[in-house]
């Protein structure tokens, strides 16, 4: 299959269909809201308040994208009467405790909101009468990680060190559970419903200023004149920028309208195998195209476990979705940086003027 994901072929997917989003206020949830707004979708956000400022669901709130419903996915009651009273073509589930320096905090509460949540969100879908199409999105943490220089794919098994990524292995579970029990593909013209798991990357780009990642770590250190503080440099992450997976779930989520049932599972959206870099690779790229600065290591012995290495296998999804990264590493540090480097009053223009620019690549 081609990868011929254009702008034209995705309003063709998502033209008037009503798109329920979970985590519209998150960095994903925001760069997704506004893919489908261009898509022509009508969307509908259920989530919490943003954690910080200045992030890009803030920059993007002006221009009312969605409907937007300020909610905690771990209220049943409310997020059940939210899905069915908008009665969606499509779902995004994206709202989840995604840190996992976090997650060593607060462990019940990350297993609550990652497993609860999704169960939740899935039950509701269940009450749904009507066709839908379901997309969790979970992570490349998933995987049962041996510390060793392999490619996991999707047949891997699961697993989880750290609260986090642990909670997200369990929300696989939940999914597999659920497409079993109420929307097994053998089904589909009963139920008419089918869900997927996406799992993606450590994924970059504008409008990120979440504790503990990477870039926004990167981005307050060069804006104050700082070093960057580097926990864990020879770290190796599957770097991607938020574009590549964002594509990838409405591409899924496309195909799957169009023939529901075809692709139940579950996909890895990730970078290139050169594309796999240390995080000591990742800072010194964002210092060379920012043109100043300098990092430091902080690791520590006594810090919280970390994965060393990571890397995943997208050649499921090459070949059963035709896509495929279209920026490298680097050039997604040049991309997410160039969104920074702007003023608030043009990050939002700039956020549709990068997802037309990338479509057309």
């Amino acid at each position: 299959m081609e990868d011929v994901v254009n702008l034209q072929r995705l309003q063709k997917y998502y033209r008037d269909k009503k798109v329920f989003i979970t985590g519209h206020t998150g960095f994903k949830g925001a760069w997704t809201m506004a893919y489908l707004h261009l898509a022509g979708a009508r969307v509908k956000g259920y989530s919490l308040a943003p954690e910080y400022a200045n992030g890009l669901f803030e920059v993007l709130q002006p221009l009312h994208l969605a409907e937007s419903c300020i909610a905690d996915i771990r209220d049943k009651d409310r997020l059940q009467k939210e899905l069915l009273s908008f009665q969606p073509d499509l779902v995004f589930h994206l709202a989840a405790q995604p840190l996992v320096r976090r997650s060593y905090e607060i462990p019940a509460e990350t297993f609550d909101i990652n497993v609860t949540g999704t169960a939740n969100l899935l039950e509701a879908v269940v009450r749904l009468e009507k066709k839908c199409t379901t997309i969790v999105i979970t992570t490349d943490k998933v995987y049962e990680n041996k510390e060793q220089d392999i490619l996991y794919g999707e047949k891997d098994k699961l697993g989880g060190y750290d609260p986090y990524s642990a909670s997200k292995a369990c929300a696989e579970l939940v999914v597999s559970s659920f497409r079993n029990s109420f929307f097994n593909p053998d089904r589909v013209d009963v139920h008419g419903k089918t869900i997927v798991s996406a799992r993606a990357g450590n994924v970059i780009g504008g409008g990120d200023w979440s504790p503990d990642r990477i870039m926004p770590d990167i981005v307050r250190a060069l804006q104050n004149g700082q070093a960057i503080e580097v926990r864990n440099p020879f770290s190796v992450r599957p770097w991607q920028h938020v574009l590549e997976p964002v594509t990838g779930y409405l591409l899924l989520g496309g195909l799957l309208s169009c023939q529901p049932g075809s692709y139940a599972g579950a996909y890895n959206f990730g970078p290139l195998p050169q594309d796999h870099l240390q995080v000591k690779e990742l800072v010194e790229a964002a210092i060379g195209s920012w043109g100043s600065g300098c990092w430091l290591d902080r690791s520590s012995p006594v810090a919280a476990h970390e994965a060393g290495l990571l890397k995943l296998d997208i050649s499921l999804a090459k070949k059963d979705l035709g896509w495929i990264p279209r920026l490298t590493a680097r050039q997604a540090v040049q991309w997410s940086l160039d969104w920074y480097k702007l003023s608030p009053e043009q990050q939002a223009e700039y956020t549709f003027s990068q997802i037309k620019s990338y479509l057309a690549l």
